[in-house]
Parts: C-alpha cells; structure tokens; sequence
C-alpha cells in the first residue's frame, strides 16, 4: 500500500483562492478590509465547524507586494503581488473613487490580470461599488448586466453602453461574474458571495456576529435623484429644469418639445440620449423624488403629498413610488420621517 505524503506545498495547491484586490491611486480603505475581514471570518467558522484546514487562501492583492496608501493617511500592506497569484478562484474588485479616467489608468496591469484570469483560469469576478468600472474595462462585461453605485449610474451608461446597468440593483449576478451596489451595501453583497462560496448557514453566522442585514438586494430606496444634467444639449437642460420648476403641475411633453423649439420625435431622442430617461420617466422621477423630501421632512398624509406632486390617481402613484424609492410611500414615511426617527 502507497503512502500519501501531504506537504505544505501540496495543500497550498489543493486550497481555493480568493484575491481581495488593492487598487492604486484612490479608494477607502473600509471597502477592501472589511471584505477581507468577513471571507477571513467565513474561513475561519468553517475550519471551526469542520475541524480541519481553511477552505481559501485568501490574499490582499497589490499591483506588486508594497504597501498602498490611501488619502496620505491609512496604508494597506498587500500579502500578495498579481505575479504571485499564478490561478485564483475568485477576485474581489475593491472600489475605486475620486476621478475615474484617472483610476483606471492607475489600475492598468490589474485590469490585464483580472481578464487573463478569467479566460485562462475561469476565475469568478466580483466588483464592489466603482469597482465596476475596472471590470468593465476588462470587456468581460460586454452584453452582461451590472450593478455599481448610484452616484456613478450616469457615467457608467454613458461610457458602457454595451452593458446592461441595473441601477435598482445591490447585488447583480451573470455568469460567474458578479457586481454590486456602492458604499456599505458590498457588506450586504459579501454576504452573498459568502452564501455562495461558503455556504448559507456559515452566511447567516456572519450576518449574526457582523450584524449585518442578510438578503437585502435593492438600492432604490438610497438613490436620490438629483436629474442629469452632465451634457452639453441645452435645450434638454432647459427642458428637465421647466420639469423641476413645475413638477406639481400636469405637464405635457409635447408643449415642452415646442417650449424648447424641438419638434416631438427629435425631441424624445435627444432627451434620451442626453439623461437616459424618456421625458415622461424623468418627470415621474422628478415627481417621486418631491414626494421623498416631503415624507422625510414634513407631518402631511400620503393623500396631501399625492395631490401636492400633481397626482389623483393613488394606486398609480403608489406604484410609481415603490418603482423608484423600491418602498411603499408608508413604509418610506416610517422608516425616513425625521419626526418620526426620534418619536
């Protein structure tokens, strides 16, 4: 009978690996530790429950093994460079801030990694909040859909149009590679990634000792709508701003195509290709987002807020607020009111 011989080496290998990317240039620091820490949390209750090895090799990911110092003050010390991962099983695509053409210029030879990965190892991706822009430059996104943050929404179709943004997203999955929303949502998408390469019961020990939300998957109620305005059509900007002046009132689009001098077909392509929205898409969400400050800031009832924004008809209304805000205007009122948060 042949003895097997189980060195160090030959578990390293055995192991799965997860690389938490640390990108250059500028992001925070929050949104690559606290990943790490909760996959090192799921890894270390399984070697627990299971009494043996860690399941992954988990590794902090740098450009080269050197630390990286975020906003002049908090270093992060990579345990791996991209030369040293020759195969991983998944990568975390830690978020990017601050100006993206910028960052991604930074972030280059990661961006080469991440795609040689995929393709030569079948590597699973996960972007987090901005990172998604470093995902998507790797063109594996192309014809996919994807999730990032809110505030990044605009840019992100305008450079990507290839790819299908789902803006009302946290957690977006397709084929191996997955995205999710911004700031301390990715808490909530680690989670599921935890779910999925973890295994759910060791998910929800997480979600008990992190006290972190379990299953939460829409962003709709953080978005706020401020209007897009980052285009040079000016008579669309003349357009949405007579929308944003007059939201309570009825408004109709034809006259505001001829208010602006653009006749009707020219006009619904032009205000499309310059805000992503049909004009009637933006004036209902010029008029949800009226309705929001007012339940967040103000004791009037649902029925006053309804017919103060310019509508009558309440079940319409109402699903219009839960398309846009992804909650009843009730259970937004209870949950936003500030009078309400303190009572």
């Amino acid at each position: 009978m042949t003895k097997r011989i189980c060195t160090f080496e030959t578990i390293q290998i055995l192991m799965k690996h997860i690389s938490v990317l640390v990108p250059l240039g500028n992001s925070i620091v929050d949104t690559i530790i606290a990943p790490f820490n909760l996959l090192m949390m799921a890894n270390n209750h399984v070697r627990k429950l299971d009494g043996g090895m860690h399941p992954y090799k988990i590794d902090l990911v740098g450009v080269l093994q050197e630390p990286v110092t975020y906003q002049g003050l908090f270093s992060i010390q990579p345990t791996a460079g991209i030369d040293d991962i020759q195969k991983t099983d998944l990568i975390i695509v830690s978020p990017i801030s601050g100006n993206i053409n910028q960052a991604i210029d930074n972030n280059q030879d990661f961006i080469r990694w991440i795609r040689k990965q995929r393709i030569e190892n079948d590597a699973e991706i996960a972007s987090l909040c901005k990172g998604a822009f470093l995902l998507a430059e790797t063109g594996l996104l192309h014809g996919k859909s994807c999730a990032t943050h809110w505030t990044a929404h605009e840019v992100f179709k305008r450079r990507y149009p290839e790819i299908q943004l789902l803006p009302e997203k946290i957690i977006c999955e397709d084929n191996g590679i997955y995205s999710s929303g911004g700031a301390y949502s990715i808490l909530n998408f680690m989670l599921y990634l935890i779910e999925r390469y973890f295994g759910r019961e060791t998910a929800i020990w997480c979600s008990k000792l992190a006290e972190i939300d379990f299953d939460r998957i829409g962003q709709n109620e953080f978005i706020i709508f401020r209007g897009q305005k980052e285009h040079s059509d000016e008579p669309i900007k003349k357009a949405q701003q007579f929308i944003e002046d007059n939201y309570e009132k009825k408004l109709n689009i034809n006259a505001i195509a001829e208010m602006v001098h653009l006749n009707g077909r020219s006009f619904l392509r032009r205000f499309k290709k310059a805000t992503a929205n049909t004009p009637l898409e933006y004036i209902q969400r010029v008029k949800i987002e009226a309705a929001k400050k007012q339940l967040e800031a103000t004791t009037k009832t649902i029925h006053e807020v309804m017919y103060g924004i310019g509508y009558t008809d309440e079940k319409a209304f109402r699903n219009l607020f839960r398309k846009y805000s992804g909650l009843s205007p009730k259970a937004y009122r209870h949950k936003y009111n500030r009078e309400m948060a303190f009572s």
